[in-house]
């Protein structure tokens, strides 16, 4: 079996990501700050510790390792663009050099592909209605996107024939949270269900499992069709009302639903360069099965 450390696998997609990984046939250990409680997993996980430090060796939690998945980000809890609260410099120190050092030191310990979890944030505001595709010029306007997007770059200027780079520019994840955390949408179902007023909203949305989908797609593929590549993975457009229209007709709660947001102008992702390597997420019939398991 092929051994594959994931760092920030307790995390929100990272969990997918083991899973995913685990139920395929894959040797998992699981970096982080801390380790994962008994049962978060469906199978026990080895751990190794793993900070964003660009001051720290941690040579030694990549022995053995073959492939490196790294989707530990370091954020104040709930927030990702914003993240970063008071402390700005901390913040780039942490999730930029110290992913900067992850990589560095994957690749001197002779991992032979890394694949990095980025955002769709690195696009930044672009024309009202404009696909976003991999190839355009990316304008973050947060320190998160700017974050995300020099950690891609500085993944490119590692990739080689022995270091084989990829990145995953990944949109709303939504999906069951595991044991003893609570899911995206459940203040959102909550606010709904008590009959409190929500507003409108639509957003690009993938599920987590197709998060791990392409990640392992990353670790599989012939090496000359992603290395030092990134890809946009996301699925469904979708907002406020369509989510909680579906819970509604799994609850029967009488509540009206929010207004549908206006999507003309709203930045759809393109994945056409994924899909052509046979990437295919759950789409609509998915988005429906999981509201319903969630509800």
């Amino acid at each position: 079996m092929t051994r594959v450390l994931v760092s920030g696998g307790t995390g929100y997609a990272g969990r997918f990501i083991v899973e995913h990984l685990l139920e395929r046939g894959y040797k998992v250990t699981v970096g982080g700050r801390t380790a994962p409680e008994p049962g978060f997993f469906s199978q026990a996980v080895p751990f190794v510790p793993l900070i964003l430090d660009p001051e720290a060796d941690q040579i030694e939690a990549f022995d053995n390792v073959y492939y490196f998945v790294h989707a530990a980000f370091n954020h104040l809890p709930g927030k990702y663009r914003g993240g970063e609260g008071d402390d700005a410099e901390g913040f780039r120190r942490a999730n930029l050099e110290g992913s900067v050092r992850l990589f560095e030191t994957a690749r001197d310990a002779g991992v032979r592909r890394c694949v990095f979890l980025s955002s769709r944030a690195v696009y930044g505001p672009q024309a009202a209605g404009a696909l976003l595709e991999e190839g355009m010029l990316a304008r973050p306007d947060t320190l998160y996107g700017e974050i995300k997007l020099q950690a891609e770059r500085s993944l490119l200027s590692l990739c080689g024939h022995g270091f084989v780079t990829a990145s995953l520019r990944a949109t709303g994840i939504y999906g069951p949270a595991g044991p003893g955390r609570t899911h995206k949408w459940a203040s959102l179902f909550d606010d709904y269900v008590s009959g409190r007023i929500v507003s409108s909203r639509v957003g690009s949305e993938v599920h987590g499992e197709d998060v791990a989908k392409a990640v392992r797609l990353m670790l599989e593929v012939d090496t000359v069709r992603i290395n030092g590549r990134t890809f946009n993975t996301s699925d469904i457009l979708t907002g406020n009302r369509e989510i909680l229209s579906i819970l509604q007709r799994a609850t029967r709660c009488p509540h009206p639903l929010p207004e549908a947001a206006d999507s003309k102008s709203y930045n759809r992702m393109g994945t056409c360069k994924i899909e052509s390597l046979g990437w295919k997420p759950g789409g609509r019939d998915l988005l429906q099965r999981t509201i319903e398991q969630l509800a």
